[in-house]
Formats: C-alpha cells, sequence, structure tokens
C-alpha cells in the first residue's frame, strides 16, 4: 500500500490523506479525473503520475512547473518512504509513505 498525505503550508502536517493498494498508475493533479484532486493555480491539470513496478514506486513529473524533492526538480525518481515531494517550487507538497513491502529495496 501507499499512502499520500497533502502537507498543511506551514505546519507541514498532512491536512488530508489518500490510500492505495492496488493501483498501478497514480494520478495527481488540478483535473477532476486524476485520482488525487489539487486545486491549486500552479498545479498542472495532469502534474505528476506515480507508477508502482515489480517491487517499487516511481514518481514522473508530467506538469509544466515542474515536480520537486529536495527543491530539486525531478523528471523520474523512485519513492522513498517518506520522501516529501513539491509540484511547482511554491505549489503543495505530498508526503508519501511505503507500506513494508513497497519500502524493501529490490
Amino acid at each position: 500500500m501507499i499512502t499520500l498525505n497533502l502537507l498543511h503550508p506551514i505546519e507541514s502536517t498532512p491536512i488530508q490523506t489518500w490510500k492505495f493498494s492496488s493501483e498501478s498508475v497514480i494520478r495527481i493533479g488540478r483535473s477532476g479525473d486524476n485520482d488525487v484532486i489539487l486545486y491549486s493555480s500552479v498545479v498542472s491539470r495532469y502534474h505528476v503520475e506515480i507508477h508502482r513496478h515489480n517491487n517499487y514506486w516511481e514518481i514522473v513529473n508530467i506538469g509544466a512547473n515542474g515536480t520537486f524533492i529536495n527543491d530539486q526538480q525531478i523528471d523520474k525518481e523512485r519513492v522513498q518512504h517518506r520522501v516529501i515531494i513539491g509540484l511547482a517550487t511554491a505549489g503543495p507538497k505530498l508526503q508519501i509513505l511505503l507500506d513494508d513491502a513497497d519500502a524493501i529495496a529490490p
């Protein structure tokens, strides 16, 4: 299972949570047909996808304003447990939590 927490912009505490157990792709963006919908002007309609591989997850940026980890823009990045991704330079932040099976390196 993978859990996504939308973090409060100042306190960095979860304000909304989504849990996924069987999806192979999780889509995040402003459009209503995403799995995670975020209403922010800096979030693209289709901003980021998280792909499940055999034994790990991968973040794939597809948005115009970029996806960031530790203030570094990424195109693709393997998901680490408790990683925080930023959507655009000053946009919403999501923390990703992996269950034990998904957190184990191959």
